[in-house]
């Protein structure tokens, strides 16, 4: 069987070029103590460790190859420069909840929970260095 190759470049319906990708694959945050930051969303995600030197720890995220690394910069550490958040898509909505506790536990603070619609569960969660993580179901 032959594999089907994607064009590098292809076109959109609206007639625009499209770079293929395979999505985001990665998040850098700046962190006050990096190992630290990588405990906590070990204990919250289950990210495992994946490289780490003197200034940073990379970390996957379980299922996904999504990477996070945390990397040493206390000045900047928390400030999101831009981006108020980034999230977290639950499989199952009965973990909201339970991902809320988890957040707590694992040194962080939960900033906001409820509904974005009926059936559609979400917590907003400070972490250590106090970027804004989101936790929602869809």
């Amino acid at each position: 069987m032959r594999a089907f190759k994607y064009p590098a470049v292809s076109r959109m319906s609206e007639g625009t070029a499209m770079i293929r990708t395979y999505g985001l694959t990665h998040l850098a945050l700046a962190a006050r103590d990096p190992e630290r930051s990588y405990q906590f969303y070990r204990e919250l995600f289950g990210v495992r460790e994946l490289y780490r030197d003197a200034e940073s720890i990379q970390a996957e995220t379980p299922g996904a190859h999504n990477v996070i690394v945390f990397e040493k910069g206390p000045r900047k550490a928390g400030k999101s420069s831009g981006i108020s958040h980034f999230g977290f898509r639950l499989v199952s909505p009965n973990d909201v909840s339970a991902a809320a506790k988890q957040a707590e536990a694992a040194g962080g603070r939960v900033l906001r929970q409820g509904e974005f619609v009926p059936g559609e569960p979400y917590v907003f969660v400070a972490d250590p260095d106090g970027y804004e993580v989101e936790i929602w179901y869809e």
